[in-house]
Formats: structure tokens, C-alpha cells, sequence
């Protein structure tokens, strides 16, 4: 099996810090594309602070700049965004996060940039975007998770709007941004020029909780927080087991609900007018879920998930960390090694998806601040005598 990228021989600058930014750039350096990080000379992405951290290095630094060329330059200073300049002249993709208008301002918007290189695709990825009433504002992901109404759905009925305990707007809109960045290289193929990106972190998620718009503008109703119900169909939700074990149930459409009965040996459900459609289960979901928390009750989790794998009911395990690396599927297809770094040989999810011919990457150790700064000039032409004198004024770090 050929073990060339989609994506080899692209080159990304990634001027971004931070989740999403990074995201973008790890979702394209996962499929073949040499990413060259951009980083303040002194500090770093401020992303190599976050906790948690395992002999100095930062679990979710790592995770998303593994095998990226980290060049420290100091974009304060006029000659820092020159020395960007040239490096975005021969790349093929610029991913940057500044507040909307930074770039402008710095003499290096779109249209500026393009006329240095037409096939150019810029990705920005901002708060709000690049347009709007808020295009200025800043924004990270617990802003955008709750602007984008997620927070007000997420939780229980009687419990507060709850944000998630990770990046979640932050990794939406950076997977997001990754396939603006693919579909302007396609373009490109055909048409030879480049286009630019736009992604607000709070606009893929509210895509997805785009149901809850279209009923209320359609119906006026307001969507609640259902818990672990979705709203939609029943039974589903998450069950404790008699061993302590938790597992999750989707019984999302009819023949699902019905094989779950059977599997119950509750066949009687079926025929039950309270039961017998989606409807009627919505109808009468309380009393349903206290039928199924039972039943779930009685018995262990590894034998409630045995029943309902013999009647292919949609079922699995509420994983921790430890079941997750334990499990031979996920070690077979999903984890791989992250090798040479302070972390040790320790295990992260490789790419969000899998292409024929192509066996994946590899995620060869955490780049120091600058640790290609010399590399990385000189092959975009830059003397060494030059690198020298921008090392010393600390426009680079070489």
C-alpha cells in the first residue's frame, strides 16, 4: 500500500495559535501536507502553557502540532511580517486566527497576498468571522459554544446551560476550516486560482444544532435540554448496569426499538399502544426509560451489551481513557504512537478519517519554539547571514 498523502507536496503556514487554528493544520498535515508553524519567538502558541501537561509539555499542544516545523517569528515587528511574506510567496495554504482586520492592517489581506501568489488559499478562522455586526469581537470556543445556542441545549432540564470540558467549537470549526482549505485546492486544480477561507468558530456548530432553529421558526417553539434523551426518538439514553458499568442505548428508529424489546424479553412492548410507534414512545418516554433502566439494572454491563449485540441493538460502553486504549478496535484502527517527545511512546487518535492507499501519518515529536526557523528561511531563500542579523534583533529565533 502506497504510503503518499492526498495532500503531499501541499505546503501550509500556519500562523494560528491556540485549538482551531491548529486543528486546521493537523487535519491537513494528517493527509500528506508539510505544515510550518509560526510562532512568537519568545513565548510560543500559548497553547505550550495549557494544563495538563506530562514533563513540561502540553497534553493538547502536542496532540495538534506533532510533526509540524515550528519557525519563531515576531510578528510586531515590520521585518517579523516580512519574513512571513515570503514564506506565504511559496506556500500553497495560509491558516491564520488574528481578530478580523489584524491581517489587513499589517498590509496582508487576502487580496494583498494574492498578487504576490494567485493560487494562494487563505483559511481564517476568527470568532465571529470576517463580516457581520460582530466580525471585531474576540472569541474562543466556551463563547462560541454558547452564542451558537449549544450551551442552552446542553445538560439536564433542571440543571444550568452547561459548556463542554474540552475544545469542541474550537475542533468543529478547525475540521471545518480543513475542508474549506480542500475544496479551494480542488477548485484551484481546475481554475489555477486560490480563494479565501472564512470559518467563525460558532458557525459549524450551529449547523449541527440547526434542528433547533428550523422548529422555532417554523413552530415558535423553543427548544429545552432533554439530558441524555435527544427529543427526537425513544428509547435513548445512558444506563448504569448492576456492576457499576455504564452503556448507552440508541433505539433511534422502529425495527431498532422493536429488537430491543425482544431483547428485553419484553415482547408485550411492541404490541402496546403506549410503546408501539416513535411517537407514542415520545408520548410516554418517562415510564419507558424506567422499563429500560431497570432491565439494565438487573444485570452487568459486559452482559447487558452481550444481549444487545446478539439482537444488533445499537449499544456500547461509556468509555474512559482506559477502556478506550484497552479495546482492540480502537488500537487497530484509531490509535496511534506519538513517538520521540517528552510524553514517552504514548498513544493519540490519528486521522478523523481513513483514505484508500494511503497508511496514514506519523507523529513524530513535539517541535520546540523556532526549532526550524534556519531550515525553513533558507529554503525560501534567505541567506544565512540574513538569519543571522533577524536572530539577533529577535524578529526570528534561530
Amino acid at each position: 500500500m502506497s504510503s503518499t498523502g492526498p495532500l503531499t507536496g501541499i505546503r501550509v503556514i500556519e500562523a494560528g495559535s491556540m485549538y482551531a487554528a491548529p486543528t486546521a493544520g493537523r487535519m491537513l498535515r494528517d493527509f500528506g501536507a508539510e505544515v510550518i508553524k509560526v510562532e512568537d519567538p519568545a513565548q510560543g502558541d500559548f497553547a505550550r502553557q495549557w494544563q495538563p501537561a506530562h514533563n513540561g509539555t502540553a497534553i493538547g499542544f502536542a496532540r495538534l502540532n506533532s510533526g509540524k516545523r515550528s519557525v519563531g517569528i515576531d510578528m510586531r515587528q515590520p521585518e517579523g511580517r516580512d519574513v512571513l511574506r515570503r514564506l506565504v510567496a511559496g506556500a500553497d495554504v495560509l491558516i491564520e486566527n488574528f481578530r478580523p482586520g489584524r491581517m489587513e492592517k499589517w498590509g496582508m489581506s487576502y487580496a494583498e497576498l494574492a498578487a504576490d501568489n494567485p493560487g494562494l488559499v487563505m483559511a481564517r478562522v476568527s470568532g465571529f468571522g470576517q463580516t457581520g455586526p460582530y466580525r471585531e469581537r474576540p472569541g474562543f470556543g466556551t463563547v462560541a459554544e454558547t452564542a451558537s445556542g449549544f450551551g442552552f441545549l446542553n445538560g439536564w432540564p433542571e440543571t444550568p446551560p452547561t459548556a463542554p470540558p474540552f475544545g469542541f467549537a474550537d475542533s468543529i470549526a478547525g475540521i471545518s476550516a480543513a475542508y474549506g482549505v480542500a475544496m479551494a485546492l480542488f477548485e484551484r486544480s481546475r481554475s489555477g486560482n486560490g480563494r479565501e477561507v472564512d470559518v467563525a468558530l460558532y458557525e459549524p456548530l450551529m449547523f449541527i444544532l440547526g434542528d433547533a432553529v428550523l422548529n422555532y421558526t417554523s413552530s415558535g417553539v423553543i427548544m429545552q435540554r432533554q439530558g441524555n434523551s435527544s427529543g427526537a426518538a425513544s428509547p435513548r439514553g445512558i444506563y448504569e448496569a448492576s456492576d457499576g458499568g455504564w452503556l448507552s442505548i440508541a433505539g433511534s428508529n422502529q425495527a431498532i426499538a422493536m429488537r430491543l424489546f425482544d431483547a428485553m424479553g419484553r415482547a408485550d412492548l411492541k404490541s402496546d399502544e403506549r410503546y408501539a410507534t416513535n411517537e407514542a414512545r415520545m408520548a410516554n418516554n418517562d415510564s419507558l426509560q424506567a422499563i429500560v433502566i431497570d432491565w439494565v439494572k438487573q444485570r452487568p454491563r459486559d452482559a447487558v451489551l452481550a444481549t444487545l449485540d446478539e439482537y444488533e441493538v445499537v449499544a456500547a460502553a461509556v468509555n474512559d481513557s482506559s477502556d478506550i486504549v484497552a479495546d482492540p478496535h480502537f488500537r487497530e484502527r484509531t490509535l496511534t504512537t506519538l513517538k520521540n517527545s517528552a510524553l514517552g511512546d504514548a498513544l493519540v487518535p490519528g486521522p478523523v478519517l481513513h483514505v484508500s492507499g494511503y497508511d496514514g501519518p506519523t507523529y513524530d515529536g513535539v517541535p520546540s519554539v523556532g526549532e526550524h526557523t534556519r531550515d525553513v528561511l533558507a529554503d525560501a531563500g534567505v541567506a544565512a547571514a540574513e538569519i543571522d542579523r533577524l536572530a539577533a534583533s529577535g524578529v526570528v529565533s534561530a
